[in-house]
């Protein structure tokens, strides 16, 4: 086991190069390599040559790309100094930029905007799981009666219709007509976990009505193959309670390739659910993401996209070892 953690750890890590080194990549060597100056988006095009000149020098514009990959490495390692003649400006770890926006350090703007996406992930994917998974057990174990198509039909609707659609559809009914939800912005748990909740409620269950689709077809399948199975006829002949064999035999076996895509549907959304955020203004780092895109940010882009490739690594990290831990042969591999 210990050997297998260590293969996927290594395998984590390079990953997570390779993303970094594509992305700066991405986002300052083809802008370069174009003849396009970074140091105008982080200045203004109406500056002056020298204060452009001044800015190139401190931040590090001038330098070679690899150079520049490799000083941005340092700084999310050990911090960076961006330093222009006596003007120093130390940038602690893990340091990812300034914003070209703001002239503010990146990470501490991501890390303020991460508990917002951290609870709307969260919450969505319990909710999610929950009813995907139980509505896709009970259409499998009710096959072709009402309740399975009903369950279904429900299913392809959500994963047919655009979020920024059931979203707002949902803020109409539940927050204008109906008045059961307010209407207001998240509200942080730490200030009062009543307010945090009702201002979450709505983005949770329109996100996870989405993904809850999905499952529950995904679960429908895998039930049906399960139920099929040798080992569910010799529990059932044994004559085991139905629910013995349904939670212990048939479900646990058919879960199982869920628990991929539940790692990379977290992972995902832990690094910003963009739509969700910007129907429901709620400024997370999907909400980030897409001001600093309309702003020509690149740093604050570059941070959310290795944010997001971190959760969606260290997921898969996650789901690895879940595997490992459930088939031992999953180790030799």
């Amino acid at each position: 086991m210990l050997a297998y953690l260590i293969r996927r750890l290594i395998n984590a890590v390079i990953t997570l190069l390779v993303v970094t080194a594509v992305t700066f990549g991405i986002f300052f060597a083809i802008p370069k390599a174009i003849g396009s100056d970074p140091a105008l988006l982080y200045i203004g095009k109406q500056s002056d040559p020298a204060a452009i000149a001044g800015i190139s020098a401190k931040m590090g514009f001038d330098d070679p790309i690899v150079v520049q990959y490799g000083k941005f490495l340092k700084g999310i390692v050990a911090g960076r100094d961006y330093a222009n003649g006596p003007d120093v400006t130390h940038c602690p770890a893990p340091c990812l930029g300034y914003s070209f926006a703001t002239d503010q350090e990146v990470t501490p703007l991501l890390l303020e905007d991460l508990p917002v996406t951290l609870s709307l992930a969260l919450g969505a994917a319990v909710l999610w799981v929950i009813l995907g998974v139980a509505t896709g057990v009970l259409s499998a174990l009710r096959r072709g009666t009402f309740v399975d198509r009903a369950a279904m039909t429900t299913a392809l609707a959500g994963v047919s219709l655009p979020i920024y659609f059931t979203g707002l559809l949902a803020s109409a009914i539940f927050v204008y007509w109906l008045e059961w939800l307010p209407q207001g912005n998240y509200v942080p748990f730490t200030e009062n976990p009543g307010e945090w909740f009702t201002s979450l409620i709505l983005p949770w269950i329109t996100l996870a009505f989405l993904f809850a689709a999905t499952y529950a077809r995904l679960t429908r399948a895998n039930m049906l193959e399960t139920l099929g199975e040798d080992y569910v006829r010799t529990a059932r002949a044994k004559g085991l309670r139905e629910r013995t064999v349904i939670g212990k035999h048939a479900l646990r076996s058919g879960l199982t390739p869920l628990v991929t895509v539940f790692g990379l549907d977290l992972g995902a959304l832990l690094g910003g659910a963009v739509l969700t955020e910007s129907v429901f203004n709620l400024r997370g780092l999907g909400y980030q993401a897409l001001t600093a895109i309309r702003q020509s940010d690149l740093p604050i882009i570059l941070g959310v996209t290795l944010i997001a490739a971190f959760f969606i690594v260290f997921a898969n990290l996650v789901v690895d070892l879940v595997y490992g831990w459930i088939d031992p042969r999953v180790r030799l591999a």
